[in-house]
């Protein structure tokens, strides 16, 4: 079935596409070897472009990589012209069961049957985009439906990136996801799991686990405002609760991310030993001291910000405008950075714009790219086996119009996907 809405995502690449594969026909299972051929391959880790560039895929692995690789009797080659070859891009802040509109009314509205039929076609939209793997950074109310949609994934019943899943998030009464603003006679369900000590946090995250989830999500501030011409958000938490949370997901050996804008909240949450810190609008020097020397993500998710300023929002343009100026303290102090864009209230497969909005606001583009690659990969516990173009790691490659050294927003305009050694889009 077409999906009339993805159309938008053939536009306008200046790679080959051969007549007859439109990026939503069905996936070509290739049982024999290929090999992708470009103008370039660039080496992310090293910083170094290859001329041309060529990738030698087996099954679902990397096989070989270089200007020119072994080209097996009987492997098909895709010639993919003047393009650059790639990692497949990992997006580590999502929502996958949000669409645009009202976010506090969908989640109202729409049952979670219907939310979870979006979700699968927001997952095939981030992946014909080019993100091959993704964090679902809470389904906003729809439970554990995240885990059905990787595991229908994982069984390539549906097409999609691979997924580290939170399920709901975990929020206290009256915190930023508690329904707030609705008449409290309507009873109007929250959009997060409740907890209010370390106890019940510690019950939460349990249930998460039990339902199926890959890390668990915490709200740790909000609501963010200016109070007397500064930035100020309330914490959720204390670093004694946060560090029973984390204590606890590290018993099976897995991870807390936490929603944290600024501080004391984001402080409190590096103490405790999180694995990543998402928007981090405003990080003190202890907190950024301790993020970079326990390898703490800052995730900055600049896009959601500017869509929401591009909507009539003068808070979240007054945001960005403050983040833009923390960001380079961050980057200067030297904070570990994974590309996220929080992409659901604005269209799934348009989150590449995340790239440009980071160059803009100081990274070069390799680090942008490293951020969205190899940094991501090891936000997601797949290091070693994503993130890069290496003999070994599975073959998630993409392929992109000229240079994106020269112009990070080639991004935005994906040619070729290949996820595990089956191409999705060419």
């Amino acid at each position: 079935m077409k999906l009339r809405h993805l159309a938008t995502l053939a536009l306008l690449s200046l790679c080959w596409v051969p007549a007859s594969s439109a990026p939503d026909e069905a996936p070509v299972n290739n049982t024999r070897p290929i090999v992708l051929h470009a103008a370039r391959l660039l080496d992310i880790e090293s910083g170094k472009m290859l001329t041309p560039g060529e990738v030698l895929v087996k099954a679902e692995r990397i096989v070989e990589v270089g200007s020119a690789v072994a080209h097996p009797a009987g492997a098909e080659t895709i010639d993919l012209g003047d393009c650059t070859l790639l990692p497949g891009l990992i997006d580590a802040h999502v929502h996958l069961f949000l669409h645009p509109g009202a976010e506090d009314l969908q989640t109202v509205q729409e049952s979670v049957p219907h939310r979870t039929i979006l979700a699968v076609l927001a997952a095939k939209a981030d992946l014909m985009a080019g993100f091959t793997a993704e964090r679902d950074m809470g389904t906003e109310g729809a439970g554990s439906a995240d885990t059905a949609v990787r595991d229908a994934i994982d069984k390539g019943l549906i097409p999609g990136p691979r997924l580290r899943v939170s399920g709901n998030a975990v929020d206290i009464l009256g915190g930023h996801e508690d329904a707030l603003g609705y008449n409290p006679e309507q009873h109007v369900l929250p959009n997060a799991t409740q907890a209010n000590n370390a106890a019940e946090l510690v019950t939460a995250i349990r249930g998460q686990f039990k339902e199926g989830a890959d890390f668990i999500k915490i709200y740790q501030t909000g609501k963010d405002g200016f109070c007397d011409g500064q930035f100020c958000t309330p914490y959720q938490f204390t670093e004694a609760e946060l560090r029973a949370a984390v204590e606890e997901a590290a018993r099976t050996r897995k991870h807390v991310a936490v929603h944290a804008t600024g501080e004391p909240g984001a402080l409190y949450a590096a103490r405790a030993g999180v694995v990543s810190i998402e928007h981090a609008f405003q990080l003190g020097d202890e907190t950024m001291r301790l993020m970079r020397e326990k390898r703490i993500f800052a995730v900055p998710t600049f896009t959601i910000s500017e869509y929401f300023a591009e909507h009539g929002s003068p808070l979240s343009r007054r945001e960005l405008e403050f983040h833009a100026q923390e960001f380079r303290k961050q980057l200067a102090a030297g904070v570990p950075i994974a590309m996220g864009s929080d992409v659901g209230p604005f269209p799934h497969g348009t989150q590449a714009r995340e790239f440009a909005l980071m160059v803009r606001y100081g990274m070069t583009p390799l680090a942008a790219l490293e951020a969205g690659t190899l940094n991501g990969a090891k936000l997601l516990g797949w290091q070693g086996r994503i993130g890069a173009l290496k003999a070994g790691y599975l073959a998630d490659v993409i392929a992109v119009p000229g240079d994106p050294l020269q112009d990070i927003g080639v991004l935005e305009r994906v040619g070729l996907v290949m996820k595990g050694g089956v191409v999705y889009r060419r």
